[in-house]
């Protein structure tokens, strides 16, 4: 496929960006993105400037991204998928989207814990289930693991977003392979009779219905609390967070989002070429600096997520995480999360 036939093929709701003028026809890679952050194309820039290899974007939802390279299949012109979240990247691998790749660099830069075993995909950024808290209604200090979302005293004041929620279906998956699925089934139904409101579809708008007191405590990935607060929502959402403080619990579930050389990709090398550079130190930060995430490795420079404080990593691996979401998701609807 050429590169008029890449820009003009049709997908609800994605955009197509080319993002520097081109190089060669040999020297580009293209992406298929489930992430959406702007602050991700000043990296692709550098990583041109850098390397003189083009990056051609398709960005839109995961499981949009993936039906459409699975629909492809060989005639695919992508080089790297990038997804959100261990469930998504382990779902594509069944899927047999992805080539493995040994690579010592990937292996140095990118902690076990955070890749495939097998080197079919690499973690780029890191993002943790937190409590979002209205202290008004709930003492922070109340709330230390997950388990506590379950406490009889939270009852009417608990928000939660539903289990569709690719994010709270590893949370259950880590609660799986931590406690076993007796306690982690009596530890959602505690929730669900905790709940003041419906499930919520994002956690953004689960966010401010807590700063608003509609409920004392919800979970969210702190990253959405966090461009609150940088007013990149705009000057209500800043208010807003301001009202509410982010609790990492002791200790806390971190996912991941990762990327992966596709199975057909034409342009393999330079897919590599720009992994490595995406999960190099320097790189790593600023990529995950702009969405406020954190990097793969310690806690970033951010000065809203210092202001967060550390967390201590449950330990679990991505790769884990991805396993058990199925079994997750039938849990969580055997149990009344709606």
């Amino acid at each position: 496929m050429n590169v008029n036939n890449f820009a003009a093929v049709p997908l609800l709701g994605t955009l197509l960006l080319s993002l520097v003028p081109p190089v060669t026809q040999a020297q580009e890679v293209r992406v298929y993105s489930g992430r959406h952050y702007s602050s991700d194309n000043a990296i692709y820039e550098r990583f041109t400037k850098a390397t003189g290899i083009k990056v051609r974007l398709l960005e839109s939802n995961d499981s949009a991204i993936v039906e459409r390279l699975r629909n492809e299949g060989r005639n695919s012109s992508a080089d790297v998928l990038i997804l959100v979240d261990a469930a998504k990247l382990a779902h594509a691998t069944e899927l047999g989207l992805f080539q493995p790749i040994g690579n010592a660099e990937l292996m140095r830069d990118v902690p076990l814990s955070l890749r495939d075993p097998k080197g079919r995909w690499f973690g780029l950024t890191r993002r943790v289930r937190a409590f979002v808290v209205n202290p008004k209604l709930v003492n922070p200090g109340s709330l230390r693991t997950y388990a506590d979302l379950a406490n009889p005293a939270l009852k009417g004041k608990l928000c939660l977003r539903n289990r569709n929620s690719v994010y709270n279906q590893s949370l259950v998956a880590d609660q799986l392979i931590l406690r076993g699925q007796p306690a982690t089934r009596s530890w959602i139904r505690g929730m669900i009779a905790n709940l003041a409101d419906p499930v919520y579809t994002s956690d953004t708008v689960l966010a401010r219905d807590v700063a608003r007191g509609k409920c004392g405590v919800g979970v969210v990935n702190s990253y959405y609390v966090a461009r609150m607060l940088s007013g990149q929502n705009g000057a209500a959402d800043k208010a807003l967070a301001a009202r509410v403080r982010i609790v990492y619990p002791n200790p806390a579930h971190v996912n991941v989002s990762g990327a992966g050389v596709t199975r057909h990709a034409t342009n393999r090398t330079q897919a590599i070429q720009l992994i490595e550079y995406l999960t190099s130190p320097t790189a790593a930060e600023g990529f995950a600096q702009g969405s406020f995430e954190y990097p793969l490795k310690g806690f970033g420079n951010n000065p809203i997520l210092k202001r967060f404080g550390p967390f201590t990593p449950d330990g679990l691996s991505a790769a884990q995480l991805g396993a058990k979401a199925k079994a997750a998701s039938q849990l969580m609807a055997d149990n009344g999360w709606q």
